[in-house]
């Protein structure tokens, strides 16, 4: 099967910009290509005086275990529900009563189930998982840049920055130190402490929340399950609300990054849903044709039949023959 050329063309175009943003997160990720904006304190601010409780390695929740829960769970659970809703319509009487053929070619034999299974996956399940997949990244870019930008100081950040406050001549409170080498502490804890806004935990966490919670919601339609979708909707964004609860609870966030956070994950999780996946509107998971061969297949007497003059004209003389030969 060969695609179209404008589809290959804008496949192409939809790799690419995927490609771009894996890239741009990665280098806002792992890399200083972009440059933290060093914002000042006062002394002995209480704001910023926490105790540090350890690397984020020692959280109750790890950022390795929240990316691989944010990346790896949605991604599993609407390969299974696409898969699931297939496999129930397939073997409905609806479906049962189509094509029972085996598709035949010049090289080789193709079972219906094998050739709707694999239009299934790249209709329904590779452009839901790209789209979910493309709003994490974005998500993760919307964060970084805010934290680059804004430079934004962690409520443990001068616990780990262990200023000289002798040295910078802080006999007063109110004195104002806004040059970077005040600090002697761990460089890596000292960067780190200065990007918290907005907490990029709190924004992956309530986007995979709210994009999962609206597919369920949009796409479970088995009966039933009127109070099973809002309890698993509820549930996951419970589970994001307690993330940025444990932020806060830990020092590492203030409330204001937290709920920052969460603005930029419900907005672009809304924003994918509602504009570029309608709300998961007009999915076909079986129907292999396109809308106008149905139309096609109709019987023609289903649509009235317009008697063409010349015909009128053949009509009326056979009448008047008719009439004079009686």
């Amino acid at each position: 099967m060969f695609l179209p050329h404008s589809l290959t063309t804008m496949l192409y175009f939809q790799l690419v910009i995927m490609a771009g943003t894996v890239m741009l997160a990665y280098y806002f990720e792992y890399t200083d290509t972009f440059n933290v904006h060093v914002q000042g304190f006062f002394c002995y601010e209480t704001a910023y005086t926490k105790p540090y409780l350890g690397p984020e390695d020692t959280s109750a929740i790890p950022p390795a275990l929240l990316y691989a829960v944010v990346t790896g769970v949605p991604t599993l659970m609407i390969t299974v529900t696409e898969t699931a809703l297939f496999l129930i319509q397939y073997t409905s009487k609806d479906l049962d009563s189509r094509e029972k053929t085996i598709v035949t070619g010049d090289c080789c034999y193709l079972n219906p189930l094998v050739r709707r299974t694999f239009r299934f996956l790249e209709r329904e399940v590779a452009p839901t998982n790209g789209v979910y997949m493309f709003g994490l990244f974005t998500t993760d870019i919307f964060v970084n840049a805010g934290q680059v930008v804004t430079g934004n100081l962690a409520p443990h950040f001068l616990t780990v920055c262990k200023p000289n406050y002798t040295a910078l001549g802080c006999q007063q409170a109110l004195r104002y130190i806004s040059h970077q080498e005040a600090c002697t502490g761990n460089e890596d804890d000292i960067l780190r402490a200065r990007k918290t806004f907005p907490s990029k935990e709190a924004a992956l966490s309530v986007y995979a929340a709210v994009y999962m919670a609206m597919y369920i919601t949009f796409t479970v339609k088995a009966k039933g399950t009127r109070l099973a979708k809002p309890v698993m909707s509820l549930g996951l964004v419970c589970l994001a609300f307690l993330t940025g609860i444990n932020r806060v609870a830990e020092y590492r966030n203030h409330w204001s990054d937290v709920i920052a956070g969460f603005i930029i994950g419900v907005a672009i999780a809304t924003f994918l849903v509602v504009c570029v996946v309608h709300n998961f509107k007009g999915k076909q998971l079986l129907n292999e044709d396109p809308p106008q061969d149905h139309l096609s297949s109709n019987p023609m007497v289903s649509s009235p039949r317009v008697e063409s003059p010349l015909e009128k004209y053949i009509a009326s003389q056979n009448h008047i023959a008719f009439a004079e030969i009686t």
